[in-house]
């Protein structure tokens, strides 16, 4: 493992535990609340050492890219469909952002396919953490649908703007975010917060979802700019981190493959709850 790998994980290993509630930011027009779902920065499991030298996550799983002054993250994936006859009352989050792999903010905007009850329910969202969680109910979601995202940077602004290509909807948000480092960007599969103790819920059972150009047919996802590199998650050679999701207790929950040939896509395959 190089220097710099062992050395960012390390810095991880030190972070503490975030799981704070989610506020409520005022609904508008074309927003909603959603105040029971938090996406909140990476929480490694254990020291997050693996003997490939990937990452082990209890609530993350994908790829993060590190480095510094990053000003655009895009992806794109396909909306996957949810059992919840075989998971009911769980929850499952996609998405693409800037910050939180080793920072305590998280400039993001995604969809979720989650199971209240046993009753699928999809939506598209923005966070910019730790500020809650936001249902953007402009952009209707189906399963199936091809999601088109991005988060940029520019003059002390956060912008997110994600759009349904399946439909045509699309929306934009900006925002400044007090504290952002832009040391990081990721393209997740998520299982979101907060139980009532604060911890991380249970992960829906959603098959597998495809993210990237070679999936999506959107071009230009999923890539990242920061100060020294502007490319596809592959650019950034040793500074690429496979996460896989595991409970508290070790159980395998959701799992990356390795990257397409272009070095843009890859998939996330549930495991379990």
């Amino acid at each position: 493992m190089s220097s710099r790998k062992l050395a960012t994980l390390l810095l991880l290993a030190a972070l503490p535990a975030v799981a704070q509630q989610a506020t409520r930011p005022a609904a508008s027009p074309t927003t909603a609340a959603l105040a029971p779902r938090q996406h909140a920065p990476m929480r490694l499991h254990g020291n997050g050492l693996t003997p490939t030298g990937s990452v082990e996550s209890e609530n993350w799983s994908g790829y993060a890219v590190t480095g510094s002054a990053f000003t655009v993250a895009s992806g794109s994936w396909t909306v996957p469909t949810v059992n919840c006859s075989k998971t009911p009352s769980t929850y499952s989050s996609f998405w693409v952002g800037i910050d939180g792999y080793s920072s305590s903010t998280v400039e993001q905007t995604g969809t979720d396919s989650d199971c209240s009850g046993s009753t699928a329910r999809y939506y598209a969202w923005y966070e910019f953490y730790p500020a809650g969680s936001v249902v953007i109910s402009s952009v209707p979601v189906s399963p199936g649908n091809k999601m088109s995202a991005s988060v940029t940077y520019s003059g002390s602004e956060f912008t997110i703007t994600i759009k349904n290509v399946t439909t045509g909807k699309s929306y934009s948000k900006s925002s400044r975010v007090s504290g952002a480092q832009r040391t990081s960007a990721e393209w997740i599969a998520e299982a979101p917060c907060c139980t009532r103790s604060g911890g991380i819920l249970p992960l829906s059972d959603f098959g597998t979802v495809y993210l990237g150009d070679d999936y999506t047919s959107v071009s230009g996802t999923n890539d990242a700019t920061d100060g020294a590199i502007s490319g596809p998650i592959s650019s950034y050679g040793s500074s690429v981190y496979s996460i896989t999701m595991v409970s508290s207790g070790g159980a395998t929950e959701a799992v990356p493959s390795s990257l397409t040939g272009d070095g843009t896509s890859f998939d996330v395959v549930w495991k379990s709850e």
